[in-house]
Order: C-alpha cells, then structure tokens, then sequence
C-alpha cells in the first residue's frame, strides 16, 4: 500500500493517529509509529510550552517520525506553543481550526510538512492556496472538534477533485475496511483517533475508558455545550463530537443560558470523572473500540485494509 504518505515519511501503513488533545501524547505517537504508521501528539489550547516539549522528546525517542496538531484559534494567546513545535522539528505538523496561514511558511521552512483538517470543499481550496502540503478532509463523523456540514465520503469525493495537493480522510475510520474504502476513493491514506482512544499508551481514565468501551455508534452527539460550558474560544463553526450525555442533553439548544453555576458543575465534573456530565470527545466509530489492546494491534487492523483492497480487483 505505497502512497504519497508511506513514501513521505517511510510508513508501511498509510495511516496517521489524529492528534487528540488529552489522549494522545508522546507515549501514544511513538507506539503508532513504531506500528508502522504516523502517531501525533494532541496539544490542548492550555498546554505549556514545557509539556510540548517534553512528550516530543518522549515521541522522538523512537527514531522514528511523528506528528504534532495545534489549534490555530488558540496560538495567538499562547504563542510559545508554536516556538516550541518549530524547537521540536516533528516530521508533521497539522494547524487547523481558525487563521492557520501565517504558521505555513515558518513550518515549511523548518522542513516540516504542513497539513490542515478541513471541513469543507472550500476549505479544501483554501488550504491548497495557503500552501499546505497535504489537506485531511475530516468529515462530520469525525469526533473531538470539526465541522458537521459534510459527511466523510462526500467530503472526500468533493475535495479530491478540487484540489491536487494530497488529500487524507478523516471521520469515523476505524478499521482496514475503512482505510480500503478511503484509499480505493483516491485519499493518500486515513487519519483515525477514536480508533486508539482505548489503547493502552492512550492517556484515559479507567472511568472513561469503561464508558467508551460500551458506547456504540449511536452513543455521541455533536454541539458547543462543552465548548461553552468550559468558556473555549472555539470559533463557533466548530462543534465537538463527544459521547452524549444528561449534561449535553440539559444544555443542548440552550448554550446561551449556560451560568456560572453550570460552569462549575461541569468543571467539578471534570475533577470527579464523573461521566454523566463531563465529557469524552469520540467519532461514530466509537462502536467499533470494543477492548483494550497494545497501539501495535489497533495499526495491524488498518493494515488488512490490503487484503480488502486485493479481494476486490
């Protein structure tokens, strides 16, 4: 399965673990990679500079490549997070969700590859103009934060023919039969994160990981009651996929009337893990993590994708 992804960073496997903010560090990026596919680190929109550094080290000490996503909307209040990604040079770097261009040129010109998600076509051609050297088209499925107004095949099917740079696809892929589906569309390869939110080098509570382990593909809801209720500056177009729950479920459709009393019951939440209220982000694909198992085995799965690929031609 040889792609503009396996070639660019000598991957068996063309496949990316998505940056997941809180799940996934350094110990997770290095354990996909050693699998023979692209892991990445999730920066959250608060993390230190220090932290940055430190799991990169932890990612780099495979020897092998790896990848780092930040949040475009949050760098202006936090710019040593940038300074400490250039200090780090990962083989990938994806910038996405708010005003990303003026990132694409200094990462470009440290030789670092530069993707964005987008959720759209537009923001496909967008991305292309902007000078990105691969775009991920992230479908509604997706889970943690994106936009909703496309599905994955026809967000896919759209921006690969609009735009000629390499397109990755995202949203609800979990399995070789994914991969397949998505590699025989034309994508460059996928990039799945619920797919290892249950591994054992994920960051994930025992309280959490239980409620993901029996969720199943209709267990999530997509909104901004999170987002809100934590006083996040995601620009409104992004949403967040998450495993529903009775606190979305009181909020939803009410976000404005969201008070400081709710704030602090879902931040006491939070410290508690008490999952009735707080929140764990995940795609439709959620109902396909059913156990507990090594990176290694969740990146064997996706390899199957090739034996799918072959018993259809």
């Amino acid at each position: 399965m040889r792609t503009w992804l396996t070639d660019r960073f000598d991957r068996t496997v063309p496949l990316i673990g998505a940056p997941m903010a809180g799940v996934g560090g350094g110990r997770l990026a290095a354990a996909i990679s050693r699998a023979g596919a692209l892991g990445m680190i999730g920066v959250a929109a608060s993390a230190p500079a220090q932290w940055i550094t430190e799991q990169a080290a932890v990612a780099a000490g495979s020897g092998l490549p790896y990848g780092i996503g930040l949040m475009a909307w949050a760098l202006p209040g936090n710019p040593e997070q940038f300074d400490a990604v250039l200090a780090a040079r990962p083989a990938l770097v994806s910038v996405s969700f708010g005003p990303y261009d003026r990132y694409v040129g200094p990462l470009r010109e440290a030789g670092i590859t530069v993707v964005t998600q987008a959720g759209t076509t537009d923001e496909a051609r967008a991305a292309e103009q902007a000078g990105v050297d691969a775009v991920v088209a992230r479908g509604g499925e997706g889970g943690g934060h994106g936009r909703n107004d496309v599905a994955t095949l026809p967000l896919l099917e759209g921006v690969l023919d609009a735009v000629r740079i390499p397109v990755l696809a995202a949203g609800g892929l979990a399995t070789g039969r994914g991969l397949a589906a998505v590699l025989a569309a034309g994508a460059e390869g996928a990039w799945a994160g619920t797919a290892f939110m249950a591994c054992q080098e994920a960051t994930v509570s025992a309280a959490a990981l239980e409620r993901i382990l029996a969720a199943d593909e209709t267990s999530t809801a997509y909104g901004r009651v999170f987002d809100v209720a934590q006083r996040l500056g995601w620009p409104p177009e992004y949403g967040g996929r998450a495993l529903r729950n009775a606190f979305f479920d009181q909020w939803e459709g009410r976000e404005e009337e969201l008070d400081d009393e709710a704030v602090a019951v879902l931040a006491q939440a939070r410290a508690d893990e008490d999952f009735d209220l707080a929140y764990i982000y995940a795609s439709q694909a959620v109902g396909m993590v059913r156990e507990r198992r090594p990176a290694a085995d969740v990146v064997a799965g996706f390899a199957t994708a090739e034996a799918f690929l072959r018993r259809r031609l």
